[in-house]
């Protein structure tokens, strides 16, 4: 499958079919249509068949300081940041992100998430998931002793819809 994101400053309205519509200022998600007036992000899904698989939007927001341990998730996705900044470590590679930047993720691929230590920071994803995820929590740490740290990130999931 494809993953897309499209960003729409000025507000979109889509037509029933395989996207995700988040409306930045109301803080709310859609899947197919929709009609947004202000800033927005659309991420677009096409490709191969769908059958098996879901798509999950959320939102993962972080104190200043917050730390995601180094982590895999068993689906792909696309995050962009909405404000603070990050920094994703990737197996060594290392990039730091701001407002408005995007980043992808691949299935069961290990990255660790710092936080801004002066500011919260948030970032909504889409990621497309096995069907036997649904409902459920997909962090994975490599750690097993990261399991048991407290956590200061907190998710926000907007839905999970089936793609067949």
């Amino acid at each position: 499958m494809r993953l897309s994101l499209h960003e729409h400053p000025h507000g979109v309205a889509t037509e029933p079919g395989t996207r995700v519509v988040y409306d930045i200022e109301a803080n709310e998600a859609h899947f197919g249509a929709a009609r947004v007036v202000g800033p927005a992000i659309v991420w677009e899904i096409g490709g191969d068949d769908p059958h098996g698989w879901i798509v999950r939007c959320d939102r993962i927001d972080f104190p200043p300081g917050g730390i995601a341990y180094r982590h895999t998730h068993p689906g792909a996705g696309i995050r962009r940041l909405l404000f603070g900044s990050i920094e994703i470590d990737a197996d060594g590679h290392v990039e730091r992100y701001g407002p408005g930047e995007a980043w992808f993720e691949g299935a069961d691929y290990p990255v660790l998430a710092t936080a801004s230590e002066i500011e919260p920071t948030a970032f909504v994803r889409v990621m497309l998931l096995p069907a036997e995820w649904e409902g459920k929590r997909t962090i994975r740490y490599l750690d097993p002793a990261d399991d048991e740290k407290p956590k200061l990130q907190r998710p926000t999931v907007f839905f999970d819809q089936a793609l067949a």
